[in-house]
């Protein structure tokens, strides 16, 4: 790292690593000459996106963690770093491509960028395997073995043989390349072996086979390719990779030619999805074709594993148009993330101790009246702690209920089969008012919701595609019902999506409220985004593109002010993301003014904690453990009188201004204290799983004081996720 900028001369490595001391933050910085914009102060976001991709897999490498779940952790390394070529290095190219001059946040041009970031992901790639050799010894222990189709005895052999010609041949395809037949198209993420046949007459010829993605990767040699029912979870099991078994036996699809090579490779594509808004008479069906043309994006990454002589190479770098410097030479397996088949086993020893999501103690008293518990009090859940059982009672209810009138929501990533989505079609059919926006353009999500949104229009739902140009993010969903004294708005809203699956994977928070305020609020955001509306301004909620972002640079120069009166400036954010440049910056000076800045920050971090005279008040974390943290949260001191707001947005200019953002309040005093001691707390407490960024922006893990320990191994300390587990089974009560 380059000398960083600061006022006076101290060296960024000087700045204390652990937390901030309670109370205030240091004394204000003496004003000096600090350039907001020096390159030198902010970290790559996209080598930060890396980093967190690292700290994905110390999980995988923590011999803390139950076997079964590193072999996850695994797997979404491998499944994130696909992505993340497939989005973020395809965007560089295509900056490039355009000629684009313009520097990142730390300075680097697009070639710089592109260059670093294809060191550091073939660094991050080998470590994946060197990984995964040590997770296959361990998981032998147990009893659980990946082998070659070579080591196989003659009975699994003709076993697996056997297999391969009921369920594999049928649906494999040869395509041979020659004058007559072109190089065949090579589909995204598909698993492919390339293979070298030679005729009668000693010709050698290339041929492709495409492995099919609807049989599993790895074939239970026992069961013949699938799990026999009746075995005990720890019978021994034995597995295989598809690709060696079609390998061993490809020579069936070409009979009478030999065959020479075989190896396997994989393609990764841009996915991008280009939409014109303006020009497209049909939202739905441009991005429906949209997603289509995603299967034959530019390549821009070549995975081939280390057996595969350069001759072959030639080929496939020619034909796909690859450069040399995107060709990633690997030890098979390729593509990694299909080895999470292994969680599915049921082996309970060997994953993290099942629990059940509490029901709040205010919902189970109402006796399954959530409506009168709404208008006794606000409630708030904590998923996946607290259940998502009332949030889908809630919809069904609402359904149900001759009383309400109309239900309004958004609906963003929902998943298959939803239950939610399935309470909206209830309601429709018994006759209420039901005004839905999906968003279709959820990355990777557009199939699914193009689906719903077609099932939800045929049933006379009004459907809504969101605002031109905008990507609507915020998750809200709004019941009209007819009390018996008047008729009233009850809301819920979210920082997470309206996914049944994902409420068990994700940490969010949910509130339940009736206030009228935001009841108000909620009507005039569903008018914003399904009519026309230039409302500037909302009574309780701070709405991107609108007035988000002034409205938290308003709360945070609020701390700024508090502290230079001589009082208390203290900020806790818990976001995903922070690389807004302008955000960072007004961080930055609320440091120097004194305030104390607490960040827990999951992913991208731009900002550089410790610099002295820059941000030594400032103390960044990441979490990662058993769920993905998720929640946004906004806690601002206030001079004692504390504001909280939660939301979906992170401090990214696309949440901030290309997107359709709620963050609302919680208004509640019980609530925003126990938001504050109970869930921000816990975090800011958490010794286990939380990794305290440096001013150079590496990592370290907290230690048992909240100081830095070194590389990951058996740890005690404060998980906050099982923390958060463990106050759920024994305290059910909140009072």
């Amino acid at each position: 790292m380059s000398e960083l900028p600061a006022a006076g001369a101290a060296a960024a490595a000087a700045a204390a690593p652990g937390a901030a001391a309670p109370g205030a933050g240091a004394a204000a910085a003496a004003p000096g000459a600090v350039d907001a914009n020096d390159p030198r102060l902010y970290i790559d976001r996209e080598l930060s996106l890396l980093d967190f991709f690292r700290r994905v897999l110390e999980e995988a490498q923590d011999p803390s963690n139950p076997l079964l779940e590193r072999v996850r952790f695994l797997s979404i390394v491998s499944s994130n770093l696909a992505e993340f070529f497939m989005v973020r290095v395809a965007g560089l190219k295509q900056q490039i491509d355009a000629g684009v001059g313009e520097t990142s946040l730390a300075g680097m041009s697009p070639p710089q960028q592109l260059e670093a970031v294809r060191a550091r992901s073939q660094e991050l790639m080998q470590e994946t395997r060197r990984c995964l050799k040590d997770l296959l010894l361990l998981l032998e222990r147990e009893g659980i073995r990946v082998v070659d189709y070579a080591s196989l005895d003659p009975s699994q052999r003709e076993e697996m043989d056997r297999y391969f010609h009921r369920f594999v041949f049928p649906v494999l395809t040869p395509l041979a390349v020659d004058p007559g037949r072109p190089f065949p198209h090579i589909s995204n993420m598909s698993l492919n072996l390339a293979l070298v046949i030679r005729d009668s007459q000693g010709s050698e010829r290339f041929a492709r086979v495409k492995l099919p993605a609807t049989l599993p990767r790895l074939l239970d040699v026992r069961g013949a390719g699938h799990a026999r029912a009746d075995e005990d979870a720890r019978t021994p099991r034995t597995f295989l990779l598809l690709e060696q078994l079609v390998s061993a036996n490809v020579a069936t699809l070409f009979p009478g030619m030999q065959v020479v090579e075989s190896h396997p490779f994989r393609v990764t594509r841009d996915a991008e999805v280009s939409i014109q808004e303006l020009e497209a008479e049909d939202l739905l069906e441009t991005i429906e074709k949209g997603v289509r043309q995603r299967r034959f994006g530019r390549v821009v990454r070549l995975t081939v594993d280390t057996a595969m002589p350069v001759s072959i190479r030639q080929i496939l770098s020619e034909n796909l148009e690859v450069e040399p410097a995107d060709v990633y030479t690997m030890e098979p397996p390729l593509g990694m993330s299909d080895i999470d088949q292994l969680h599915g086993l049921d082996r309970r020893d060997l994953k993290y101790p099942s629990f059940v999501p509490a029901l709040p103690p205010e919902i189970e008293a109402a006796d399954g009246d959530l409506f009168s518990a709404i208008r006794h009090q606000d409630l708030l859940l904590h998923h996946p702690f607290d259940s998502f059982d009332p949030v889908t009672r809630f919809l069904e209810t609402a359904a149900r209920d001759p009383a309400v009138l109309a239900i309004k929501q958004t609906l963003y990533r929902v998943g298959q089969d939803s239950p939610v989505v399935h309470a909206l079609l209830e309601a429709v059919r018994r006759g209420k008012q039901v005004a839905v926006l999906v968003e279709l353009k959820a990355r990777f999500d557009e199939e699914s919701n193009i689906e719903w949104a077609r099932a939800l229009e045929s049933e006379g739902v009004h459907v809504v595609y969101g605002l031109l140009g905008l990507k609507t993010h915020s998750k809200i969903a709004l019941v009209v019902r007819q009390d018996a004294d008047r008729l009233r708005r009850y809301v819920h809203l979210s920082t997470g999506n309206y996914n049944a699956v994902t409420a068990h994977q994700y940490t969010d928070l949910g509130l339940f409220t009736c206030d009228d305020d935001i009841g108000a609020d909620a009507s005039d955001v569903f008018n914003y985004l399904t009519g026309y509306s230039d409302m500037r301004s909302y009574r309780r909620f701070l709405v991107a593109p609108i007035g988000l972002r002034s409205g938290l640079e308003r709360l945070i120069r609020r701390e700024i002010e508090h502290r230079r009166s001589g009082g208390e400036g203290h900020l806790v954010f818990k976001i995903n993301s922070l690389v807004d440049k302008a955000m960072i910056q007004l961080l930055y000076e609320a440091s120097r003014a004194g305030v104390r800045i607490d960040l827990v920050v999951r992913g991208m971090c731009c900002l550089r904690p410790g610099v002295p005279g820059v941000s030594e008040n400032i103390h960044v974390t990441s979490i990662v453990g058993r769920f993905l943290e998720h929640s946004r949260v906004f806690w601002f001191c206030n001079g004692g009188n504390a504001e909280i707001y939660l939301g979906s947005a992170d401090l990214m200019g696309r949440n901030l201004d290309r997107r359709v953002e709620i963050l609302f309040p919680v208004l509640d005093p019980r609530l925003v204290a126990h938001i504050r001691a109970d869930i921000l707390g816990t975090y800011l407490s958490d010794t286990a799983k939380a990794r305290v960024m440096q001013p150079d922006g590496s990592y370290h893990r907290a230690g048992p004081d909240g100081g830095v320990e070194g590389p990951p191994g058996a740890r005690g300390g404060l998980d906050s996720q099982a923390e958060f587990i463990r106050v759920r089974q024994a305290q059910p009560a909140r009072s």
